[in-house]
């Protein structure tokens, strides 16, 4: 069966998985939000095989996450405007494991604002109401990209919903 390539979708979450959703991409994204920027440090670090990391590095250079500077005799790689607006994201994705997949000695990592020695952690979603939200207290209505398909499906949706709220 053919891979189905991600990066043809409409839909943005499904392109992103095109570049995130390969199994070494977060962690060299993890990596680099902790400073890494060496390809011999980030192959320390993760344990991964050299030329694993280089295709990884890579495909997120050339997808705009990471970029690779001259830095003396080498070349190190750089968070991009792009990679670091993933960083909410990450940290969302550190507090979810660091609930639900940490061993019972605790995270690996803790994260703190130096200023204030603070846990770092994302906020739980509100509403402007400051209640909190989940999936099931939220509407999707369809954005501006939306296909017909999509709007159709919305629409069905907020039917059903009306039918059963």
């Amino acid at each position: 069966m053919p891979r189905t390539d991600f990066s043809r979708m409409r839909c943005p979450i499904a392109r992103s998985m095109e570049v995130l959703g390969e199994r070494w991409a977060i962690l060299v994204l993890r990596e680099a939000f902790y400073g890494t920027t060496r390809f011999d440090d980030f192959g320390r670090h993760l344990g991964i095989a050299p030329n694993i990391l280089s295709a990884r590095l890579a495909k997120l250079v050339e997808h705009g996450l990471l970029e690779r500077v001259p830095e003396g005799a080498r070349h190190a790689y750089r968070l991009t405007e792009m990679g670091r607006d993933f960083f909410p994201a990450f940290v969302a994705l550190k507090r979810w494991s660091d609930r639900w997949m940490t061993g019972p000695e605790g995270p690996v990592v803790r994260m703190v604002d130096p200023a204030t020695g603070e846990e770092v952690s994302s906020p739980p979603l509100l509403g402007t109401d400051g209640r909190p939200l989940g999936p099931e207290s939220v509407r999707l209505l369809p954005g501006p990209g939306a296909g017909e398909a999509m709007r159709r499906r919305l629409a069905l949706r907020a039917l059903e919903e009306a039918h059963h709220g």
